[in-house]
């Protein structure tokens, strides 16, 4: 029997919710993982939502299957760990019932209030109070938008949520269930000083603390599941449940990347680059770089660094559209072409950008395509762009990183590509480690309950296994540098202008 006591683990991702038991030692039980797919709406507007239900019958259908699958281990299950994509909102009626869809990060549709709300408030002063960027990733531009564009439903909105809190709500039976401090922080509107709800940025746009949830460390867990799922899920009626924190956290902790030497990179359907910085005591918050966010995990503890908007998805799209083979088949191919051989300068905007321009209004762009373009010639160009953002990031977080630091690798848009592991390194000049645990984010969870619960003293009481190490090639650098420095004039050109 594999050390108790057992988590179950649960990632709610977008595009599938995870399920599954971890061992005292943060390993997987690999029979009881489950994972059930569930689809957002996109379309050519910028919308990108998804009914609340769907989320809830996803997720529960996971947990579902994770209990039927670890069978009688399921009575070892000593608490759940919960990470989730980050920056949703949903409105709720008094009764908590939804009445609009859950509104994600991707969702640009509030590019004009977003404007408009940097007008009337001092943009620096809020970056610095919320760690963020205001930008249509965060609840303040979308609430205005939302109440511009359907004000009869607005007025019915009671209180703005994110979706984990939305699916406590429904299983404990308390409309006071609080948003962990780690979610709040990919509001927008959490003040990372005070650890409450920042009442400028409330002010600034019409809104009570009391139309949001209360707010609460990770580690506060709620007990005693409501009849309904106490029948449904009797394993878990009086396990502690542990307030989410977003996924890009938990990958984090996941990973091992808990210090200032470890930098998280992941690429999956995004792409982000992160690390932790501790700030105990009555030290304040680290000040975050223009471009760059900073999110509270816990009151002494942010998570700095930046996101994108691109990762994987620019590979699926020039798969889709290029009508290519699946990048598993062009590894060889792509290995064999020349670095930034191509002749394009590429913008990977096909989904708007975040870090590090914020731009409300930006778009893919190719230049310099020529009738001897070939697809491969895109994909290679996308692939390259999209580690050059990587790149500017983490020219911002230097000053908070070791001298001694690697870059730990995940998400499989990534790990699946051995080009991209080592174009990257490349580009970042940095050593690229990959590890053998595939489902960092799930780890990540899975280990913040073991701490909350005494089982684990630190965060990093068992490192994970590194597989695969990639080392920088001194011959690319120059070549990488000047190709950062041609798509960072493209963008000054199209976009900052």
């Amino acid at each position: 029997m594999r050390p108790t006591p057992y988590i179950l683990a649960v990632d709610i991702g977008s595009s599938a919710v995870k399920a599954g038991l971890y061992d005292a030692e943060a390993r997987a039980l690999l029979h009881t993982q489950a994972s059930i797919q569930h689809q957002q709406r996109t379309a050519a507007d910028g919308s990108h939502d998804e009914d609340a239900k769907t989320i809830q019958d996803a997720t529960e259908a996971a947990i579902d299957r994770a209990l039927q699958l670890a069978g009688e281990e399921a009575d070892h299950i000593a608490a759940v760990g919960f990470d989730a994509m980050a920056s949703t909102i949903l409105g709720v009626d008094n009764r908590h019932n939804p009445i609009t869809p859950v509104f994600t990060y991707a969702d640009t549709r509030s590019a004009q209030d977003v404007d408009n709300l940097q007008y009337n408030i001092d943009v620096d002063d809020a970056y610095q109070r919320t760690g963020v960027m205001q930008h249509t990733s965060y609840v303040p531009g979308r609430v205005l938008w939302f109440r511009r564009t359907e004000p009869q439903t607005a007025e019915r909105i009671a209180r703005w949520t994110d979706i984990t809190t939305f699916l406590f709500t429904r299983w404990f039976g308390s409309t006071n269930i609080p948003a962990s401090y780690s979610v709040s922080a990919w509001s927008g509107l959490l003040n990372r000083h005070s650890l409450d709800w920042d009442t400028k940025l409330l002010d600034a746009i019409d809104l009570q603390a009391s139309n949001l949830p209360p707010l609460a460390p990770y580690n506060q867990p709620q007990t005693g599941l409501c009849p309904v799922y106490t029948l449904r899920w009797p394993q878990l009626a009086e396990v502690p449940f542990f307030l989410a924190v977003g996924d890009g956290a938990a990958v984090n902790i996941g990973s091992g990347c808990t210090d200032r030497r470890n930098v998280a990179l992941t690429v999956g359907t995004t792409g982000a680059m992160r690390l932790v910085v501790d700030h105990p005591g009555d030290n304040p918050p680290p000040t975050v770089p223009k471009g760059l966010w900073g999110y509270i995990l816990r009151g002494d503890r942010t998570l700095l660094g930046g996101a994108f908007s691109e990762g994987g998805n620019v590979v699926e799209w020039a798969v889709n559209n290029l009508n290519l083979p699946p990048l598993e088949e062009l590894n060889e191919n792509l290995t064999d072409a020349t670095p930034d051989g191509h002749g394009l300068t590429v913008l990977p905007f096909i989904a708007g950008e975040r870090a590090v321009g914020w731009s409300t209004n930006a778009s893919g762009v190719f230049n310099g395509v020529r009738v001897s373009t070939t697809g491969l010639d895109i994909l290679q160009a996308l692939m390259e762009s999209v580690a050059y953002r990587f790149s500017l990031v983490a020219d911002l977080l230097q000053g908070e990183m070791t001298e001694d630091r690697v870059f730990i690798a995940g998400g499989g848009a990534m790990t699946n590509s051995p080009w991209w592991l080592q174009t990257i390194s490349d580009v970042l000049q940095g050593e690229v480690h990959v590890p053998a645990e595939e489902q960092a984010t799930s780890r990540g969870a899975a280990i913040l309950a073991l701490n909350a619960i005494g089982e684990w003293k630190s965060l990093a009481d068992l490192m994970p296994e590194i597989a695969k190490v990639y080392y920088p090639r001194e011959e690319f650098r120059n070549t990488y540098r000047a190709a950062i420095d041609r798509q960072s004039d493209l963008y000054s050109t199209v976009i900052d202008r």
